[in-house]
């Protein structure tokens, strides 16, 4: 099949090069950036894998000093951002190659960002004005390859890194670690299994989701999101049933970036949970936002029900009321074996009221539809324990 026609170059909102193939760009890139010793940070599980041994052989062959750093854990902490920096400096590298899903593209933008910097990486937490502590002129330049389809970290100026001491998941900013040039494989997410294809397309659905829902006035954002929206809900179910469907990838791989995009706009309780429950417990972020998803909903329904409802209409469903929207993302997780409970998760024992707190001052519950109490994201978190969405009111 003639997939050609899915290959473009967009400049919204970076550089991005999309298409079948188009990691055998990467030495170019890197030349076109000035780039002759650039390092990949990838995880530890994508270092074994032939795309990655593809990616340096590619650029050593082109003349390039390349290397690899892969100490990175599935949230990555202040720890694998200091060994990284330490791997850049002492390698002598003039870029960064972050390569794989969220975590590794999260690790590379906070790498880059700290190469040049004095301070600690908490110096430039998302809080007040801390990015302007930046001396900006020494970020490293960044190319992000994504190899999953969700957490569209690509298209983002932020990395979000595990504070293991404090237990919690912090928000790192600065303008400039948004990525130079980006490179959309398709064929790259070709082997990522089903169930990680299912959780990183639900976490695509909650950025979308949750921009569209943001109060934050942003016409274009939310035009983004409702498309990224639609094109989730035709291909998600396509990819994880098939992985070889390049169609069904493709479109996923740009409806994950424009989630991403579109969450400019502000995001919502879904993450606002999602990160003090990741840090506390190491679950992956996608598949919690994924088992948050409806509990959420209905506790925003006050302020939502209207927009939902145009959604629905939007993407077509047999019943365009906002009860119907609440049972296709019901049925759609089933559809993809997504847990109903954080219980079914693992996540027995939950701290609920630490959550809560964590929750409550978490920077994506800025942008919530409601403005939720600690004690109202701990009723939350109680019904995505005990699996009851349907009387989810986000009051005690």
């Amino acid at each position: 099949m003639d997939l050609s026609y899915l290959t473009n170059n967009w400049n919204y909102p970076t550089d991005i090069r999309f298409g079948i193939n188009r990691i055998n760009e990467l030495a170019d890139v890197c030349i076109e950036l000035g780039l002759s010793a650039p390092l990949i940070v990838t995880d530890p599980s994508l270092a074994q894998l032939p795309m990655i041994d593809d990616a340096l052989t590619n650029c050593q062959q082109a003349g390039l000093d390349c290397a690899i750093f892969s100490e990175i854990k599935s949230n990555p902490t202040i720890d694998n951002i200091d060994a990284g920096t330490a791997a850049y400096q002492r390698g002598g590298h003039d870029g960064v190659i972050a390569f794989g899903g969220g975590s590794a593209l999260d690790a590379g933008k906070a790498i880059a960002l700290m190469v040049g910097q004095h301070g600690s990486l908490w110096d430039y937490e998302d809080v007040a004005d801390n990015w302007r502590r930046v001396n900006a002129k020494v970020i490293a330049p960044l190319i992000a390859i994504p190899t999953t389809a969700g957490t569209g970290s690509e298209v983002g100026r932020a990395a979000v890194i595990t504070d293991p001491t404090q237990h919690l998941k912090r928000l790192i900013f600065h303008p400039k670690m948004l990525p130079k040039i980006v490179i959309l494989d398709p064929q790259l997410t070709v082997n990522l299994p089903a169930h990680l294809t299912a959780a990183t397309g639900m976490d695509a659905l909650s950025h979308a989701l949750e921009a569209y829902c943001a109060p934050n006035f942003h016409p274009m954002a939310e035009g983004i999101a409702l498309e990224a929206i639609r094109l989730i809900k035709e291909h998600l179910p396509i990819a994880t049933s098939n992985g070889e469907d390049l169609i069904a990838r493709s479109q996923m791989m740009v409806a994950s970036t424009m989630g991403a995009t579109a969450f400019q706009r502000g995001l919502g309780a879904m993450h606002a949970l999602a990160h003090p429950l990741g840090a506390l417990y190491d679950s992956h972020h996608g598949l919690l936002n994924a088992v948050l998803m409806p509990y959420v909903i209905v506790a925003n329904r006050s302020a939502i029900e209207p927009r939902i409802e145009r959604l629905a209409r939007y993407l077509q469903l047999p019943d365009s009321s906002f009860d119907g929207f609440v049972q296709w993302i019901i049925s759609l997780r089933q559809q993809l074996s997504i847990p109903h409970t954080l219980t079914e998760m693992g996540i027995v024992d939950c701290d609920t009221k630490r959550v809560a707190q964590m929750a409550a001052v978490d920077p994506s519950a800025a942008s919530n539809p409601i403005g939720f109490s600690a004690d109202q994201y701990q009723e939350i978190c109680r019904c995505a324990i005990n699996g009851d969405y349907l009387n989810c009111k986000g009051t005690q």
